[in-house]
């Protein structure tokens, strides 16, 4: 898992479920179900209005257990109210676990209905013909409109023209900055237009190594590295994918910038005092820090004032964006249903309030109206910077070897931060054995 984010999942159980529409070997968990109701009566000259027949859907989750089944329920509850022909049963696995299952459900023919998924799988998923395309649903359904979620965000689940998931929810990086470190050292504070240069020169001013005070903090990581590499102008792979490009001019200046603050805005491994980088912020040590929209919950009972900023950019923007997306197997055998679903889950106002209440992540729906309660909420008092970000989003490079590039790219970055490479040498290292995976 990526060392920004926090898991949020664990395992409720290893029971396996047998259905003729559900998925092997996941945990099913019940949900309150609304019974097909009646048609109200009819005046005697009319034809009686046939009731819908009863439709099952399994939805496997892996990010509502164990803290939010009670808030996927309400959902379930409310979605059950308008369509109560259709039954939810929701499952779940950890996430250890979940993609094994899912793998396995669908190679045996018994795939969930919908199910979730994030970013880096949904590639891998669409691309291997398991998904139902729900374009057609899409340009089907009068009431639907694409733009009631943040372009970018409905954009990013798209394939070869065709959309296979919308999004759920989302989380992404900002600029923290502790106001009371900046006001001390009379440091004006990030603006949205800041440049690379403007973190840079604010961060020398505000370390001061006599009091165990950094200016900066940046995880060096490849999840860090190719967001970097996007605020550089610069490409991870070429246009069709078959050769590393990161170790171009682009990538040395991004990676460098990770890398050459380390001892000199930044602390290095061993002035952190075994401290991670949440601890020292907390402690007051931190002037800026790049990390996550999750963090806000944690910094509630900080004892200084602080607040976010968008991430600066060196020639454009580029800001990290993690996703789950839910989507319909394409061996469902209700697209309909599955896609009335799957739109009330991500879009609806009662599935947004509930999201909002019980802050279990965001939705990644553009009508800021809905989100007045999130806005409110202090700190940070500019939560707006969360949803400004989404106008330059950028999405993780990847590959069907995931979990070795980004290996490949964390030991190279090491290295390069440690002295024994040359950035530019790391990075040609890296780009030979990233090319080597392609082939």
């Amino acid at each position: 898992m990526r060392s920004l984010l926090k898991g949020a999942v664990a395992a409720l159980g290893t029971a396996l479920l047998v259905s003729a529409c559900g998925g092997a070997g996941v945990t099913p968990t019940p949900a309150t179900t609304a019974e097909a109701s009646a048609p109200a009566s009819a005046p005697a000259t009319a034809a009686p209005t046939p009731t819908p027949e009863p439709v099952k859907l399994t939805y496997f989750t892996f990010s509502a257990a164990p803290d939010h089944l009670k808030d996927l329920e309400a959902i379930v509850q409310a979605f059950q109210q308008k369509h109560p022909n259709v039954t939810i049963e929701v499952q779940t696995a950890s996430y250890d676990q979940y993609f094994t299952k899912l793998q396995t459900a669908i190679a045996g023919g018994t795939a969930p209905d919908t199910f979730e998924l994030n970013y880096e799988n949904f590639v891998s998923y669409s691309s291997a013909g398991s998904l139902l395309d729900l374009t057609p649903l899409a340009s089907g359904d009068a009431e639907f409109k694409p733009d009631i979620y943040y372009p970018r965000a409905y954009g990013v689940f798209q394939a070869d023209g065709k959309q296979y998931g919308l999004p759920e929810s989302f989380s992404d990086v900002l600029l923290f900055y502790n106001k009371d470190l900046f006001d001390a050292k009379g440091v004006a504070y990030p603006t949205a237009d800041w440049t690379w240069k403007d973190e840079l020169a604010a961060a020398q001013k505000l370390t001061d190594k006599t009091k165990g005070v950094w200016g900066d903090f940046q995880p060096i990581q490849f999840w860090e590295f190719y967001k970097v590499l996007a605020q550089s102008g610069g490409q991870f792979f070429n246009a069709d994918k078959t050769r590393a490009t990161f170790n171009d001019a682009k990538g040395v200046e991004a990676a460098s910038w990770l890398v050459d603050k380390v001892g000199k805005v930044m602390p290095t491994d061993a002035q952190m005092g075994g401290q991670d980088d949440t601890a020292l912020f907390k402690a007051g040590k931190l002037a800026m820090w790049h990390n996550g929209i999750w963090q806000f919950a944690g910094l509630k009972d900080a004892s200084f004032a602080w607040d976010v900023q968008l991430e600066p950019g060196n020639v454009t923007k580029a800001h990290h964006f993690f996703a789950n997306a839910v989507v319909a197997s394409a061996q469902t055998a209700h697209p309909q249903e599955a896609w009335q679903w799957l739109r009330f889950l991500t879009s609806s106002p009662e599935a947004v309030k509930v999201r909002l209440d019980s802050s279990w992540e965001l939705p990644a729906v553009a009508d800021q109206s809905q989100f007045s309660s999130y806005l409110s909420q202090t700190p940070p008092a500019n939560r707006k910077a969360v949803f400004d970000a989404l106008a330059n989003i950028v999405v993780p490079p990847v590959i069907e070897q995931q979990s070795q590039m980004t290996d490949i790219i964390g030991k190279a970055l090491d290295k390069a931060k440690l002295g024994q490479a040359t950035v530019k040498a790391a990075l040609d290292d890296a780009a030979k054995q990233v090319d080597a995976l392609l082939k």
